[in-house]
């Protein structure tokens, strides 16, 4: 444990605060058991049909129940003024397949690009994979006609080299050989796939389904989930009555997913992602609390790209990367509320939300949330913690 981190939280608390505090410092404290078939496999249909889960009170989780709604009542829960905070980002088919020279299968899939056409990816199985080894990819299968149009030349094989091994995620940092003046995302639509998170086994939804109705800027590799309920028709419905919205960029790579695996979470370092929060939607957030509106992030994404961009104490237009992990005992600079999903247990997700409204008062209401049949992960239902809710009770 993180002993003076914890010396000094544990000052003038009683032994029950004493012993919440380590909880919220241990990773034991974030597990919880959820049933297999509560994880959901499509999304609802239509989108706004998915349930949604309100925390609106300081006492929710406590002494008081969660309320249960439709995610079509949204507008009908928030104020005229508030803000909604999206996170624009677009899956790219980063799941490609291919072979080594032997004829050995080999699954990629991309996290980010270093420099031009020289990727970070993750190769399963890798361990053979060193330096200067090659994979080859072939298309995915295409009609009659379909390869000319989208390929740039009359060759049906892309492939990449070994330059090293990244030793932060395990990855490898592969430079794909891609025609003179063209770029590997270009190629992604014939070569790739959209990633399914491993817990979707039995998935019959189209690629549209798994991107934001909003999705404008491609580079993510999983979809800022919590969006994935709006349709836009709902948008319009949130304009008519005022609640505006405005968007940062996050492309959402290893660094969301990846599980928290060391014992004290407050020793634990999230893997770099990009983040833009451009200067108009900074401006939209000083005007919404300059006239008592509230900023209400849809999705943890949103919330690690505002947050990044604001630790210099004052929110900032920011584009670059963030390693930022919000955990329990943080200091919220500028998010009031938050649109979320269901997540893993022992991920950092958890612990953000966590830092919002207490990791006890969490874990009781998925407790509700699992009673009640709710849909948990990607595709699964949504939690609404509204500003007056937000805060640690015990």
């Amino acid at each position: 444990m993180n002993q003076k981190l914890v010396e000094a939280n544990l000052k003038d608390t009683s032994g029950s605060q004493a012993k919440d505090f380590e909880l919220d410092c241990s990773i034991a404290g974030y597990d919880y058991k959820l049933p297999p078939e509560l994880i959901a496999q499509n999304p609802a249909v239509p989108r706004d049909s998915s349930r949604l889960l309100v925390v609106n009170s300081p006492t929710t989780g406590t002494q008081t129940a969660p309320l249960h709604h439709i995610f079509h009542d949204l507008s009908a829960l928030l104020r005229s003024n508030d803000l909604l905070v999206m996170n624009n980002t677009k899956v790219i088919p980063a799941r490609l397949y291919g072979h080594k020279s032997t004829g050995a299968k080999i699954q990629v899939l991309l996290l980010e690009e270093r420099q031009h056409n020289c990727w970070l990816s993750l190769v399963k199985p890798g361990k053979s994979f060193k330096q200067g080894a090659k994979i080859i990819f072939e298309p995915r299968q295409l009609g009659i006609g379909d390869w000319e149009d989208s390929y740039p030349v009359k060759s049906p094989e892309l492939t990449a080299t070994v330059l090293e091994t990244d030793a932060a995620t395990g990855g490898r940092l592969l430079q794909f050989d891609v025609p003179e003046g063209k770029s590997l995302v270009q190629l992604l639509e014939v070569f790739g796939e959209i990633p399914l998170p491993p817990y979707i086994t039995d998935s019959k939804a189209a690629d549209e389904q798994y991107q934001t109705v909003y999705a404008k800027q491609p580079g993510a590799i999983a979809a800022p989930t919590a969006g994935l309920h709006f349709t836009p028709e709902l948008l319009i419905k949130l304009g008519d009555r005022k609640i505006n919205q405005a968007f940062v960029t996050l492309h959402v790579g290893v660094g969301t997913f990846r599980p928290v695996e060391v014992e004290d979470v407050t020793t634990h370092h999230m893997h770099e992602e990009w983040i833009e929060v451009p200067a108009a939607t900074v401006e939209q957030i000083r005007a919404t609390k300059a006239a008592g509106g509230r900023i209400i992030a849809v999705g943890t994404t949103a919330v690690r790209a505002l947050e990044g961009a604001a630790q210099s104490l004052n929110l900032q237009p920011f584009c670059g990367k963030t390693d930022l992990f919000i955990y329990p005992g943080y200091q919220w600079r500028v998010v009031d509320g938050l649109i979320t999903n269901f997540h893993l247990p022992r991920s950092s997700l958890l612990m953000l939300v966590s830092a919002l409204i207490g990791r006890q008062r969490l874990l009781n209401i998925y407790n509700e949330a699992i009673a009640f049949g709710y849909r948990f992960y990607s595709f699964g239902d949504a939690m609404l913690i509204l500003p007056e809710a937000v805060g640690v009770r015990s």
